[in-house]
């Protein structure tokens, strides 16, 4: 990324000669384009420092590029740039002396490790796998390194070198063959947008000194499995970050991680799983804790006293509810630190002092900061407003260092001061583009739902709003069902850029959603959508009696289960001019056999050729009732919600004679991630708005 970026940062003055300023403007594409994505705040071990990874789009090249930047935390001085490279590096992480950063980078093609020194000096390579390598981790003392790498089971009891060999011929060949055919025995044989090609992810730790390897990597996970869970499956929001998911215990004698556990049903990220022990001397490997495949997170106390993790509430998918849980390596004893906190813990770091944690957990709408003790007292919320992640606690344990987001300001590096609660910004790359922009804040309001049942919804305004002015509103319905519209910036579906084509748009977060209680997530698993229907229904009625708002011109839009509702819509309500479905499901009985979650279907009234019930609730039964104009978006590479529900779908409104346009991404998933194709994904929404909610024309005289 260029290195002439205009930072504002804490204690910063700018002065500026006398300059005409220009009225704010309205947020277009290319601006959501051009803004800085700051991600994986990481504190150094002396709390002096923070590290963290800048994204920016390359356009030109259809790509995007990070680099690894630092600011102090005392404020003072502006970031600076550790690396700069033409590709991604990423995912860094301190040594326990501070003097050494590993990371992950593609800068000459693959994805390996390498080491950066902080005083000073160019990067080295540290790994060369033929299976690449990611997801640094130190041990306590700086005298080992663990990653990840995918790796062809058969070969993972050889020696490192005959392994890497192997692995690195059998690669070549499969690149080389002829026949393209894939050949499979059991589930799951995709996962997110990828084939499985008979690799199987494995941790390898690698001995170091002074900022090198003293020898090769160590496969520390042999054989037929998966030692931890695809981060990049899109398994949802509640999945831990990358490398989160193993630790080395503080001795450095043990590796722990969080595995998903075998599952006839073909589980993956969301099913079972264990947290497991491996002896780096011995290989012996022993159960520390049952928990589930996004769950686990291991992480040691200070005082090596204490392992945190995360378990579930209940077993099964249908649970929005995590719990932090503490176990006592002296005694053996484990205990939930939130057995009555109605809410789902997301991440954690340990205070200092070992005597309790920080952690995150969306909360109506938002997803604050909290404390507990290991004395039992009740969370504490230490950060109320926003969504804040990427928890560093310093040293001392005198502030927080994070990152901080709304909907309508990007993440950003923050420093808060426990005893005062003061905050500062450390790191906000995006202040001068976001000064040119008019953005309206987003208002929460509460709607009466199904049962009585209170349902919070965003709702953001279009810029230089008039409040004698109707203005035409879209709905978003929101994916998981279990995921919630947070305040929260987001860089594919960004409520303040809707809003600047001159739209009111609502975010509603209907029964079910993470962050409202189980006792709603229940009532909303109960009836199918029913629940979540008469809520959205209960929401547009809300938008339709606001005097700003158009009745006669609304539209609704979703994603993944926001599409699925969509489709629903379409089968049962004539009051939206329009409708734009990404990703939705529209027939449940071909989505149960082909998609690489289905088993997550059978947590409700059972496998599709066991009970018909489930039936009742797919869209595709409706299609006689179909009338409103739909646009439909969709990746090909999606095996999330496959693309034959959207060949489905478009083939019944083209035969039902309704307006419809289907728009297909070949080279995308469960999501779109190039960035062209999301610009030509905003132009073609934009325009199937701007088509269906125009004005209605004045009559000639």
């Amino acid at each position: 990324m260029a290195a002439s970026l205009r930072w504002l940062g804490s204690g910063m003055i700018l002065v500026l000669a006398p300059v005409l300023i220009a009225a704010p403007r309205a947020m277009t594409v290319d601006d959501l384009l051009a803004l800085h994505r700051v991600s994986d705040v990481q504190l150094s071990p002396d709390g002096r420092e923070a590290a963290f990874v800048v994204t920016d789009v390359v356009k030109a090249e259809n790509r995007t590029n990070s680099d690894i930047w630092v600011v102090p935390v005392g404020g003072g001085s502006e970031p600076r740039a550790l690396t700069n490279s033409p590709r991604d590096d990423q995912h860094p992480r301190w040594s326990p002396d501070g003097r050494w950063i590993a990371f992950e980078s593609n800068r000459d093609g693959a994805r390996q490790i390498w080491i950066l020194p902080v005083a000073g000096g160019e990067p080295r390579k540290l790994t060369a796998l033929a299976t690449e390598a990611g997801q640094p981790v130190w041990s306590a003392d700086g005298r080992a390194l663990a990653f990840v790498s995918a790796v062809f089971p058969e070969y993972s009891t050889l020696p490192p070198a005959e392994a890497d060999r192997a692995n690195r011929e059998r690669l070549l060949a499969l690149a080389r063959r002829p026949v393209k055919a894939r050949v499979f025995t059991r589930l799951p044989y995709r996962q997110g947008d990828t084939w499985d090609d008979g690799r199987r992810r494995h941790l390898f730790v690698m001995p170091m000194q002074q900022g090198g390897a003293t020898a090769e990597p160590r496969d520390m996970t042999p054989g037929d499995h998966n030692a931890v869970a695809d981060v990049g499956a899109g398994a949802g929001e509640d999945l831990f970050p990358a490398g989160d998911g193993f630790t080395f215990s503080p001795d450095g004698e043990e590796l722990i991680y969080a595995t998903a556990a075998e599952s006839l049903r073909g589980e993956t990220a969301g099913g079972d799983g264990d947290l497991v022990a491996v002896n780096l001397r011995t290989g012996e490997r022993r159960l520390v804790a049952k928990t589930s495949a996004n769950g686990g997170a291991p992480r040691f106390s200070p005082d090596g006293k204490w392992l945190a993790y995360r378990a579930p509430a209940r077993r099964d998918a249908r649970s929005t509810r995590g719990q932090l849980m503490v176990h006592n390596r002296s005694t053996g004893e484990t205990r939930s630190l939130t057995p009555d906190f109605d809410r789902p813990v997301s991440e954690w770091a340990w205070a200092p002092d070992s005597a309790g944690l920080y952690f995150t957990a969306p909360d109506d709408g938002r997803r604050p900061v909290w404390a507990v003790r290991l004395d039992g007292e009740s969370p504490q919320r230490v950060v109320a407003n926003g969504t804040n992640s990427a928890l560093n606690i310093t040293p001392d344990g005198h502030a927080l260092v994070w990152l901080a987001q709304t909907l309508t300001q990007p993440p950003r590096v923050m420093r808060m001061a426990r005893e005062t609660g003061a905050t500062t910004v450390l790191a906000d790359p995006n202040r001068a583009l976001l000064d040119e922009l008019a953005l309206a804040p987003a208002e929460s309001v509460t709607v009466t739902g199904a049962g009585g049942a209170k349902v919070q919804m965003w709702v953001v305004k279009p810029p230089r709003f008039a409040a004698g002015q109707k203005y035409p509103a879209v709905l978003w319905v929101h994916g998981g069902p279990r995921e919630a519209f947070g305040d929260a910036w987001s860089w594919r579906w960004n409520p303040a850029l809707w809003a600047a084509q001159g739209y009111v748009i609502a975010l509603p977060n209907p029964s079910g959603s993470a962050g409202f209680g189980r006792a709603l997530a229940d009532a909303a698993s109960a009836d199918g959508n029913a629940r979540l229907y008469a809520d959205l229904m209960a929401c547009t009625d809300w938008l339709a009696r606001q005097p700003y708002v158009d009745a006669t011109r609304l539209a609704a839009a979703g994603t993944a289960y926001g599409g699925f509702m969509i489709n629903w819509f379409q089968g049962h309500t004539t009051r939206f001019r329009a409708l734009i479905s990404e990703a939705g499901v529209y027939n449940f009985s071909s989505m149960a056999g082909i998609s690489d979650e289905a088993w997550r279907l059978e947590d409700g009234p059972g496998a599709p050729w066991e009970v018909e019930e489930g039936a009742r609730f797919s869209p595709h039964r409706f299609a006689a009732n179909f009338h409103t104009p739909e646009l439909i978006l969709h990746g090909e590479q999606d095996f999330r919600v496959p693309v034959g529900e959207a060949l489905q779908l478009f083939t019944a409104l083209q035969r039902r004679g309704v307006p419809s346009k289907l728009v297909l991404f070949p080279d995308e998933g469960h999501g779109l991630r190039k960035p062209l194709n999301r610009e030509l994904w905003h132009r073609e929404v934009f325009a199937w708005l701007a088509e269906y909610l125009a004005a209605p024309r004045a009559a000639p005289r």
